[in-house]
């Protein structure tokens, strides 16, 4: 039995999530995701106009007159959510922590899905990968993966994508539209995500706290590394100190997005302390600008 107050806020979450999709992405997810290419439908005679590399050369020979086969498009998609769920999403300075910013992403995605008839499956990870929901069609589908997001609670703290993404490639054959959800902060990932990039429809979605890139200065404070629970005192009055950790942000920023540049992946840059809808109505933009 799911207790009262996990649906109470799986419902919040539905209407809140349902309203921006109805509001600002209307249109927006079917133009820019395709289905796997065109499925054949029927043959009729062939009538003026009719591109005659599509005549069924089988049936003409048997009907006597020309005939051509008629195709749509395969609409139907699977979308897989895969989710950073380590201890560094508990950290947010501005309006959301960017776990739960992730968790609202995920469902305004999985909502725009779910109008669109696709399958939706999620895996959450962590330094191993802790859930696997199978990709179904469905709205009760759809609120299982959300409440699997908003009550999931890992058994470890650190990150692993390498991991993550053979998995993913180990358990979806077909090729599958792929939110790559995480702050990115690991290493040694670059090769499984190539890899996942040859089979699959990849988007990376970073997730980024402005504290991360900047301290302000408010004298010693004591730092923690949510992963590894490594402490330090840093002199944040240290202006050297301050520019110090802003390169290195900075770099690590740059270093990223030059493998996803590298790699032609075009990602969804989420910050806590901006909207988040804005940035992915752009992202759908910049795609359709491509068919």
């Amino acid at each position: 039995m799911i207790p009262k107050e996990i649906l109470q806020k799986v419902r919040q979450l539905e209407i809140y999530t349902n309203r921006l999709v109805n509001e600002s992405l209307a249109g927006e997810y079917h133009s820019v995701f395709k289905g796997r290419g065109m499925e054949f439908l029927e043959v009729r005679e062939y009538q003026q106009g009719d591109d005659i590399r599509l005549i069924d050369w089988n049936v003409t020979a048997r009907m006597g007159h020309p005939y051509v086969k008629l195709h749509v498009e395969e609409r139907e998609l699977t979308v897989i959510f895969v989710v950073d769920a380590s201890a560094s999403g508990s950290f947010g300075t501005v309006n959301q922590m960017k776990g739960e910013l992730a968790v609202e992403l995920c469902s305004v995605l999985a909502f725009s899905a779910l109008k669109n008839n696709d399958k939706v499956g999620l895996i959450t990870f962590t330094d191993d990968v802790e859930k696997y929901v199978p990709p179904k069609k469905g709205k009760n589908h759809v609120l299982r993966v959300i409440r699997e997001l908003l009550y999931f609670e890992p058994k470890r703290a650190g990150t692993n994508l390498r991991t993550a993404l053979e998995f993913l490639n180990r358990v979806t054959t077909r090729k599958a539209v792929v939110f790559l959800v995480s702050d990115f902060m690991d290493r040694g990932y670059e090769q499984a995500l190539r890899v996942t990039c040859r089979k699959h429809d990849v988007i990376p979605v970073t997730l980024t706290d402005p504290r991360e890139l900047e301290l302000p200065p408010m004298g010693f404070v004591e730092a923690e590394d949510p992963e590894t629970g490594e402490r330090m005192i840093i002199d944040t009055y240290d202006r050297g100190v301050r520019n110090m950790y802003m390169l290195l942000g900075q770099h690590a920023q740059e270093q990223r997005d030059r493998l996803f540049r590298s790699m032609k992946l075009d990602a969804i840059h989420i910050r806590t302390d901006r909207p988040y809808i804005q940035t992915v109505i752009s992202f759908f933009h910049r795609r359709a600008s491509r068919y």
